[in-house]
């Protein structure tokens, strides 16, 4: 079974701003590791870098404007193909002077040595060791659940639960090093990470305002209090904005069209592990209260190349309200509109077109309806 958890970035910072460029170094020991084995320097969806292993040995120079979180991926054929594809991989930040990676054989276990920002980074990484080490518990133990239980709503209900309870202690963890390293890079960085897990502007605003005048000030600070201030158009109690999409046949679907019912704007994706395994809670919640002003409108980021992958995702998991979509996967001019930056996400809306709570999973969907539908 897949585990149920968001994908977290570990984050992290020792300085508050670089005002200059800098010039980065990271070497590298990969045991006997050697040619044609390569190592990409990969940051976002952009490769910028490479280097030839030989001897076990790399090194990979350049420039960056401040601290940013790169990976390290390599390529035992030296093919710089499919990068995002399964690879064994590190992370590290980028950051003045050099940085030494070394591992007996590759880039799945490695030390890492550097400045002050990789050394929070492995402080970050070392607080959240123990929840991820429950993580990886729990995980193995839902191997050994039989097909049956797996297809049991009340079993995923259980699973998704306990998953949401990991996803609150990683966040905690991070609350509390942002909280007491206001001036660190990781305070900033690790935004990113919590909105994937609690992405309501009540629950990120109080974090940013906290963060050092230098670190808001910065190139990554204002982008981000740029995406903060968008978060804030759409927070429980204003008005969801609207928009229109077309169905899987074409049929051009808007959000207006549900004013008079509640309405749970879910987002998703065919690729979601997560959004897939919540699923069945939702269809459930439609069932019981479908025939009670309420219904759902879900909007996939799936691309265009997906379409057929989408479909078939619709059928299996038996969804039997309306779906649309734009295929733009993370363009998707919904989403957009209501700065999705991680899926599975929802608001639920009331018959007055205002939105009445974000982000709500398992029980807490329950007790949403429950509250509000009569």
């Amino acid at each position: 079974m897949k585990k149920r958890i968001l994908p977290i970035l570990l984050l992290s910072g020792g300085f508050a701003q670089a005002q200059q460029p800098f010039t980065y170094t990271i070497k590298g020991k990969l045991g006997t590791v050697s040619a044609p084995a390569k190592v990409y320097l990969v940051s976002g969806l952009s490769a910028l870098d490479s280097a030839v292993v030989k001897n076990g040995a790399f090194e990979i120079r350049g420039t960056a404007a401040e601290p940013v979180m790169a990976e390290l991926l390599l390529r035992q054929k030296g093919r710089p193909a499919n990068l995002r594809g399964a690879r064994a991989q590190t992370l590290i930040f980028l950051e003045p002077g050099t940085v030494v990676v070394t591992s007996p054989d590759s880039l799945t276990h490695v030390s890492i040595k550097g400045g002050p920002v990789n050394a929070d980074n492995l402080r970050l990484k070392e607080a959240l060791k123990p929840v991820f080490a429950n993580v990886e518990a729990y995980g193995a133990e839902l191997q050994k659940a039989s097909a049956q239980q797996q297809q049991d709503p009340a079993f995923g209900e259980q699973v998704q639960a306990k998953f949401t309870s990991f996803n609150k202690q990683i966040a905690a963890t991070q609350h509390a090093f942002i909280k007491a390293n206001p001036a660190s890079w990781v305070s900033l960085h690790a935004l990113t990470a919590i909105q994937m897990i609690e992405p309501a502007y009540e629950e990120v605003a109080p974090l940013y305002a906290a963060l050092s005048p230098e670190l808001k000030s910065s190139a990554a600070g204002r982008e981000y209090g740029a995406r903060l201030a968008g978060m804030k158009g759409v927070m429980a109690g204003t008005q969801a904005p609207d928009f229109t999409q077309p169905t899987p046949d074409g049929k051009m679907v808007s959000l207006h069209d549900y004013r008079g019912k509640y309405v749970l704007v879910d987002f998703w994706a065919s690729w979601c592990g997560p959004c897939r395994q919540e699923n069945p809670t939702v269809v459930k919640a439609y069932n019981e209260y479908k025939g009670r002003n309420f219904d759902v409108l879900s909007v996939s980021i799936d691309d265009e190349k997906g379409r057929a992958k989408w479909v078939e995702a619709i059928a299996a998991d038996q969804l039997p309200w309306t779906q649309v979509s734009d295929l733009k996967g993370l363009e998707n001019a919904a989403a957009r509109l209501y700065h999705v930056t991680g899926v599975p996400q929802n608001f639920l809306i009331d018959p007055n077109g205002k939105i009445l709570a974000v982000n709500l999973k398992g029980a807490a969907l329950r007790e949403a309806l429950a509250q509000y539908v009569k």
